[in-house]
């Protein structure tokens, strides 16, 4: 069995290897940790083996992690489902929301962070497929999602993320990406400020060389670094 350490350079490699075919440069894509049911040994050999950040599906889980120090040295991320009664438990406790999947989600968050003083960055969660499991903005809702939350004053979109339903081939999934791919780059101009790099975060463990090919900037990966989950922490 591998190790973490050994998990993470060969993902490091098949991304990089994968940008370099689509005619990107090696580095340009954020690796995730994606956490969830690890503990915080397992989070801080991802930290040390050199992942760019860690992202937490469930806020109690986060915030245990958080109170051993697990994430120390890189940014955190929420990439799970946010309920708005523990929106409070997130702003300003994580660097990233990846995952604001309605106006209502958005607006709580906004308010968590006008308490704080500060402006907490998030990614609008994208749905694809009819999932009825899944959240998130349809893709013909982002241009007006947007108008509506960029009007607030405590938020900052980054960009968009997506989890695309399970498909039965890559030629399929490439076409989930390419849509993905083609909304972010209508809405750059219009979204974001010179100074910040917008962000594309698509790409799990079965699928994250797919998405550094078609475009992402960010790949959340889980079981192909940790190896399979754990059922508890």
């Amino acid at each position: 069995m591998k190790s973490i350490a050994e998990n993470a350079a060969e993902i490091r490699r098949r991304i990089d290897a994968a940008a370099v075919r689509a005619g990107r440069g090696r580095g340009e894509i954020t690796l995730v940790a994606a956490a969830k049911t690890q503990d915080a040994d397992s989070v801080r050999a991802a930290v040390a083996a050199g992942v760019d950040a860690v992202g937490e599906n469930r806020v109690q889980e986060m915030l245990k992690k958080r109170g051993e120090n697990a994430y120390d040295g890189v940014p955190l991320h929420f990439i799970g489902h946010l309920q708005t009664n523990k929106v409070r438990d997130v702003a300003g406790r994580v660097d990233l929301i990846q995952s604001v999947d309605s106006v209502k989600l958005a607006q709580a968050v906004n308010g968590a962070a006008e308490k704080l003083g500060i402006k907490q960055d998030v990614l609008l969660e994208v749905k694809l497929g009819d999932e009825p499991n899944k959240t998130g903005f349809h893709p013909i809702e982002i241009h007006n999602v947007l108008k509506e939350i960029t009007r607030f004053d405590y938020i900052c979109v980054r960009g968009l993320m997506s989890i695309p339903p399970i498909v039965e081939s890559d030629e399929k999934a490439l076409e989930n990406f390419r849509v993905l791919y083609k909304l972010y780059v209508d809405i750059t101009t219009d979204l974001y400020d010179n100074r910040l790099k917008p962000i594309l975060s698509m790409g799990m463990s079965d699928d994250f060389e797919l998405a550094a090919a078609c475009g992402a900037t960010m790949v959340r990966v889980g079981s192909a670094l940790f190896g399979e989950r754990k059922k508890k922490v």
